[in-house]
């Protein structure tokens, strides 16, 4: 699944996560991370396990599923290029919180902890960057969601009403 192949700077510029970063840090990017190739259908992880790396998507197409407490897997997201994801086992350095599946041939960029420890070390500066593009996007998914549970719960409550009994 991991790809030796190198990724060039410019591979990383239009990428959210890298906005703002110089061309010498794209560079040093670009020298550090490694390509994981993943098939279709093959997961680049599980949700429970242990995790110290994230990936960005440069090609192909990304399912996230999470476990139901009924134990049914739904879709939480279908990812694409310029997108990334498993930043949360980097952030807070518990399990897996979703599985990640290629729906179709993906070429992802595979940033591990220490990847992330040795651009500190490298450029600090660049480093708070990735760290303010990471937190932006937890953000706006955090937004997301909470849109999306207001929703469900306006229509719980709606359809409950409904339901009552007249004059109850």
């Amino acid at each position: 699944m991991a790809d030796p192949a190198e990724i060039a700077p410019t591979d990383l510029r239009n990428i959210g996560l890298f906005g703002a970063l110089s061309d010498d840090v794209l560079g040093y990017l670009a020298g550090i991370v490694t390509i994981v190739t993943p098939e279709v259908g093959a997961a680049v992880f599980r949700e429970g396990e242990e995790g110290s790396a994230m990936y960005v998507v440069l090609a192909g197409e990304m399912e996230i599923t999470k476990k139901s407490r009924a134990g049914v897997d739904a879709r939480v997201a279908v990812l694409g290029p310029g997108d990334w994801f498993g930043e949360m086992s980097i952030v807070d350095i518990q399990p897996r919180s979703a599985t990640v599946r290629a729906l179709a041939s993906g070429r992802l960029i595979c940033i591990t902890a220490s990847d992330l420890d040795a651009l500190y070390r490298h450029d600090v500066r660049a480093y708070s960057i990735i760290v303010l593009n990471l937190a932006r996007e937890l953000s706006r998914r955090l937004r997301v969601a909470d849109g999306i549970l207001a929703d469900l719960i306006a229509n719980v409550v709606e359809s409950y009403l409904a339901k009552r009994p007249v004059g109850t």
